[in-house]
């Protein structure tokens, strides 16, 4: 069980593939949100079922419906909101395997029977592993299998055709503390287009995304495809799977782009990005966390509680254009 956000359903993906490989003949059952549900339509090997938080009590009833009869052998709990705590509720299981101690948040633990190892410091993708272990996988690399429909990948391939090799900018996150300044992505593709490869802006049809996208075009003319809320999640999982590199803040897009084995530059400055990072490409964030962290508390990052966050609504201001620049040169 695993409902939301896309970065978190794109590392449980992960933990999917490794159930797969050593056990193919295992029936497996996702319970997953309905937008996430978008992204990971037609996984082989899995059977989804929508969990639509927005209904409410209705959602839980649903999902008692579509489980009535059933009976696993194992329930993975891998979500602490309550919401997820207690429409879990309705699932049957003989072995519930929750978070440990230190992340069982939101009373977590009263609905889970077994639980994984401790941990003090890990990437979530790593802290989603966990479940494996606990369920006596042998530990393997993180791989994933997320499927692309052909119209998809026909359309990822076209535009690259059209425009040739390109770097995808998906400058929104979820907040828009967490968005870096739109005339500094600006100067960004400029430089990229400099470079000889064209600019393509992705991201959802929300308001933030939409105002993103209406500032950074007005600061610079290097955007070649503008496709922000132009695509689905699994049309802009193809585009960035073509792409030869990725430019975003802490949003889903880092961790379809890891998983599509595109190179990724994330920027953070309110997370840690050893704990929220792209998996593959850690070595290549832009990061002010550190910094940021230590003016706010007076203390190193690691003598902090795994996941502190930094507070602010100007923090990614402090990402410089030039460090940016920087390790796209590193990249392409």
């Amino acid at each position: 069980m695993r409902l939301s956000a896309i970065g978190d359903v794109c590392h449980a993906a992960a933990l999917v593939h490794r159930i797969k490989t050593n056990w193919p003949e295992a029936e497996l059952t996702w319970i997953i949100g309905k937008i996430e549900y978008q992204l990971l339509k037609g996984m082989t090997g899995v059977r989804f079922v929508v969990f639509d938080k927005k209904q409410g009590k209705q959602a839980v009833r649903d999902l008692r419906e579509a489980l009535e009869g059933e009976y696993f052998d194992t329930l993975l709990m891998m979500q602490v909101a309550l919401r997820a705590n207690l429409a879990s509720r309705v699932i049957k299981a003989k072995e519930r395997i929750g978070f440990d101690w230190a992340r069982s948040k939101e009373l977590h633990w009263i609905f889970a029977n077994k639980r994984v190892k401790a941990a003090s410091s890990m990437h979530v993708l790593d802290g989603f592993m966990d479940f494996g272990d606990a369920l006596g996988l042998p530990s393997q690399t993180p791989q994933w299998d997320i499927p692309l429909p052909r119209e998809a990948s026909a359309l990822a391939s076209k535009l690259r055709a059209e425009i040739g090799p390109f770097v995808v900018i998906s400058p929104a996150a979820s907040k828009a503390e967490r968005n870096w300044l739109p005339e500094r992505y600006a100067q960004v593709a400029d430089h990229i287009h400099q470079k000889g490869y064209a600019v393509v802006l992705t991201g959802g049809p929300g308001a933030l995304d939409q105002t993103l996208s209406v500032s950074i075009n007005a600061h610079t003319s290097a955007v070649t495809r503008d496709l922000i809320g132009k695509t689905s999640l699994q049309e802009m999982l193809a585009v960035l799977s073509e792409a030869a590199l990725v430019i975003a803040p802490d949003t889903g897009p880092v961790h379809m782009a890891t998983a599509a084995g595109t190179p990724v530059i994330g920027l953070y400055a309110h997370s840690n990005p050893r704990r929220t990072g792209p998996y593959n490409n850690l070595n290549n964030v832009v990061s002010v966390y550190d910094t940021c962290i230590a003016e706010q508390t007076g203390k190193s990052w690691d003598t902090l509680p795994w996941g502190t966050r930094a507070k602010g609504s100007t923090l990614m201001s402090q990402i410089l254009t030039a460090d940016v620049v920087e390790m796209v040169d590193q990249l392409i």
